[in-house]
């Protein structure tokens, strides 16, 4: 194949012209494609870059530094980095503590639990994970989903131990998981949690969450097990009688404090650390108040005794046998998850923020090892919380060296301090949960997404009224079902328009988005935009017949010339399969069948390469009709219509040889 000059026979008075072949890439062997498409799908950031031309000494330490990211910063670490990390551990451990005692009671474990995992998880982070601003801790919707899907199978009242050793097993499951997605590279799994979707289940169940802490307010003993708002609502209002007035005042009075907190600091930035602290002034203004005015008397519940020192191990409460497995197993793959999606969208923002990339293989190989690690050392789902990792970011962060703070801030409490939670209120708790919840209700991305895309706003409402009015499970369910349903109509019923020329260039657009653009007489340019394949086959061949009929009506009505051509703009196409191909061959058939032409612009290499090996191009199309642009394309077309030609003149005047 080359690149030959084509002019217009003698006597005409059209200029000289030079038209480019289309040529397919060279073949490659099977194996070489296949480590291509392989390295492509699984290494899209190759990783394995910085090896090359390296010694064996030096790939062992890039190595150790690409696993284990705590070595590529640790050398740099200086005592300026330590203080701000130093401050931000601290601050974040002050709302870790009370946060992480909340979350437990939400997941029906006990509270201890919720410090065992702000404990040991931040430590594996610390050395794994990539990212300076992700504070690692449980999070509200994990415990929800915890408690929600175990509570089925077991009652954390009536069996407490078998209860809690589920929990652990679900964590493990989570963990292998997470870590399995990392090591594999097959993160794009959680892509399909769309954004529109995450928005609509985070907010669905912050309102769940929010609506179960009425129970803690209200000081109600018996509560529903079931998430769905109408169960949560009729629970509570079916039980006035039992509602305690010092538990529902005090808890008004700590949902006012933490709000206004909460607004000052949105309003002055600066004085973060205010909203951050709230939660802890919070559990030690609630101890002492109970403690002095002896509450826990007069129906306010408290925590009661925290078991003193560090995390025993749980390596032998991991439960593996029937028929508490599945539900375990199940558990941890829908929690692990969510957790992973939500730790690295989270990961993301703040690296965003501070202009710097966060590896997503390493993020979930890091998650991973510390559910794994925290299921061995009694600890439940940690992942990376907004709400901590955004006071860990007002904070000043440098490293993660805040996580290793935190952690120790909470061995010392867990050593020193647990005698002092006893008296501490479930209705402080349950406040801290209801205001940490309502930043989870992201009621503004919902209307940019009612502004910008109508479809994702139905993802978004979906997942929502699914987790409101179903349950957590369905609301994902839904989501996740609805947003793969938009996939594969993407893929199914592709995008195609009719082509006009711009005036006065050789450019050619969409006559919808370009109604100035005019309409090429007999020709008929139409784009697809995307790869065909067997989903979309037979879509394609009955919507370019439709178009090649309408645009025959067209011409009627308006009385133009016949139409002789049509140019398909192959740009977007860049994959074509066996089903695909077939379209193309009953396509040409029709247009024979109508005396019609059919022309090739701008085939990809993959498509020029499939359409060549089936024997396409040579048996059917012809070389001569593919060319390199729709410009050229149109231009080849209209000097057959003026010198009244139905093929390029391929031998006495070579037009295009491709």
């Amino acid at each position: 194949m080359g690149t030959e000059d084509s002019t217009f026979p003698q006597g005409s008075d059209e200029p000289h012209h030079r038209h480019h072949a289309v040529e397919a890439p060279e073949p490659q062997p099977f194996l070489k494609s296949l480590q291509y498409s392989v390295k492509e799908t699984l290494f899209p950031d190759d990783p394995f870059r910085q090896f090359k031309n390296q010694k064996t000494s030096r790939k062992l330490v890039l190595g150790l530094k690409y696993f284990l990211p705590i070595l590529e910063w640790a050398p740099r670490y200086n005592f300026k980095l330590f203080k701000s990390d130093l401050i931000a551990g601290i601050t974040i451990a002050s709302l870790a503590i009370p946060q992480g005692i909340s979350y437990a009671k939400l997941a029906n474990l006990p509270p201890i639990l919720g410090l065992y995992s702000s404990f040991v998880p931040p430590l594996v982070y610390a050395v794994l994970g990539s990212s300076k601003d992700l504070a690692v801790g449980t999070v509200a919707v994990g415990s929800l989903l915890t408690g929600a899907m175990l509570s089925k199978e077991v009652d954390a009242e009536k069996d407490p131990k078998l209860y809690l050793h589920l929990a652990f097993t679900a964590t493990f499951f989570a963990g292998v998981l997470e870590a399995s997605l990392g090591i594999f590279r097959l993160g794009f799994i959680v892509d399909f949690l769309s954004h529109a979707t995450i928005v609509g289940f985070m907010g669905g169940a912050a309102t769940v969450v929010s609506l179960q802490q009425l129970k803690g307010i209200f000081g109600l003993k018996h509560f529903t097990d079931a998430t769905d708002v109408i169960s949560v609502m009729r629970s509570v209002f079916s039980q006035t009688h039992q509602w305690r007035w010092e538990s529902g005042v005090l808890g008004c009075c700590f949902l006012f404090f933490l709000l206004s907190t909460r607004y000052f600091s949105t309003k002055k930035p600066k004085f973060f650390w205010v909203a951050a602290m709230a939660p802890l002034t919070s559990v030690i203004l609630g101890s002492l108040l109970v403690y002095f005015t002896h509450a826990e008397r007069h129906g306010v519940q408290v925590i009661g005794d925290l078991k003193k020192g560090l995390n025993p191990l749980s390596v032998s409460d991991l439960v593996f046998t029937s028929p508490y497995m599945s539900t375990a197993l199940k558990t941890g793959l829908i929690t692990g998850i969510i957790a992973l999606a939500e730790g690295i969208a989270v990961g993301r923002s703040f690296a965003m923020f501070k202009n710097y990339n966060i590896d997503g293989n390493k993020e979930m190989i890091a998650f991973g090892m510390m559910n794994i690690v925290g299921s061995f050392t009694s600890c439940y789902l940690t992942t990376g919380p907004f709400s901590r990792s955004a006071v860990n970011f007002n904070a000043g962060c440098k490293t993660a060296v805040s996580n290793i703070i935190m952690a120790i801030a909470v061995m010392f409490t867990l050593l020193f301090l647990t005698p002092f939670f006893y008296y501490t209120p479930l209705v402080v708790l349950s406040s801290i949960i209801m205001v940490a919840m309502l930043g989870l209700i992201d009621y503004q991305a919902a209307i940019h997404l009612w502004k910008v895309d109508k479809f994702d706003f139905l993802v978004c409402m979906s997942a929502y009224f699914g987790v409101v009015f179903g349950s957590v499970e369905i609301g994902l369910v839904v989501a996740v079902v609805i947003s793969i349903a938009r996939l594969l109509l993407f893929v199914s019923r592709p995008r195609t328009a009719v082509k006009g020329n711009i005036p006065n260039t050789m450019i050619y657009r969409n006559t919808d988005q370009y109604p100035y653009s005019r309409i090429v007489p007999s020709l008929l340019i139409l784009e697809i935009d995307a790869p065909i394949y067997f989903a979309n086959a037979g879509y394609l061949r009955e919507r370019i017949t439709r178009w090649i009929d309408e645009e025959e009506d067209r011409i009627k009505a308006s009385g133009e010339s016949s139409l002789q051509y049509v140019i398909l703009d192959m740009s977007a196409v860049g994959n074509i399969d066996t089903s695909g191909i077939s379209m193309m061959e009953e396509i040409k058939k029709i247009m024979d069948r109508r005396a019609l032409k059919l022309v090739l612009a701008n085939p990809k290499g993959e498509v020029v390469k499939k359409l060549t090996r089936s024997k396409f191009i040579d048996d059917n199309l012809g070389k001569e009709w593919m060319f390199l642009t729709v410009g050229e394309a149109v231009e080849a077309c209209s000097f057959m219509l003026h010198t009244s030609k139905t093929e390029p003149a391929a031998k006495e005047e070579p037009w295009n040889n491709v």
